[in-house]
């Protein structure tokens, strides 16, 4: 009888001692996810600025992109129509949707020449590895001007880098400059048309000719003529 009481005691000490065990492995595991801390999350800014360096020429809203690993346009290649759509009427609402893009942000009116503004953008996203800026010259037929493909992590925080930027040629619409075909405040005319009439090669731009010299079915003037560069951009990461 004594050994069945012996046996009975011994067995429930050990119960309670791998409850106990249990209990305290459970309140580790417990403290262990309570103090666990998440990794922050990085956010990443930059303040593109530009100015208009022409006498006459407005620009299009301001538009800028971060995206991949990868250039929007390039000279000796065809424009996509994205490209196309911007250098022709100013329209912007195709190069931010593209494929890629992971985040954008555009002025809301055209810029006057000789005046500067600023465009802020952030991006929590790591695969936002590069910037392009993309802007046209709206008294043209199909002039554009800006940045593509620059790298990020070039860019220390306020430090800012500064270019002058070229006028390039979309390749898309001759650069006849009759009336009808220039969609700025000098004509009022078409934009965005989807035949392309020229070498449909991105290039650099000749400049306009104008009426004042020689081009006699030219709505242009020469005010409206431009040199390069005409454009001052720079770019500041903030964080």
């Amino acid at each position: 009888m004594m050994l069945i009481n012996k046996l009975n005691v011994f067995q429930l000490t050990l119960v309670a001692i791998v409850s106990i065990t249990l209990t305290a492995c459970g309140n580790d595991d417990n403290n262990d996810s309570m103090t666990s801390t998440p990794s922050p999350v990085m956010e990443y800014g930059y303040e593109v600025t530009v100015t208009n360096l022409t006498y006459g020429q407005p620009l299009s809203p301001i538009t800028v992109t971060l995206h991949g690993n990868t250039k929007m346009w390039q000279v000796g290649m065809s424009a996509s129509t994205a490209i196309e759509m911007l250098a022709e009427g100013g329209d912007n609402s195709s190069l931010i949707n593209l494929d890629g893009v992971v985040t954008s942000s555009s002025t809301q009116a055209p810029l006057a020449p000789g005046l500067t503004e600023t465009v802020s953008i952030t991006t929590t996203e790591t695969m936002a590895t590069h910037l392009t800026v993309a802007t046209m010259l709206v008294n043209t037929n199909d002039a554009f001007s800006g940045l593509t493909g620059l790298e990020l992590a070039s860019l220390v925080v306020d430090s800012p880098q500064s270019w002058t930027l070229p006028v390039y040629d979309a390749g898309t619409e001759k650069n006849s400059e009759s009336i009808g075909t220039i969609p700025g405040p000098a004509d009022g005319g078409t934009g965005f048309d989807a035949l392309r009439d020229d070498i449909d090669l991105v290039a650099m731009h000749p400049g306009v000719v104008s009426q004042d010299d020689g081009l006699s079915n030219s709505v242009l003037t020469q005010v409206h003529r431009f040199d390069n560069p005409s454009i001052k951009l720079t770019i500041t990461r903030t964080k």
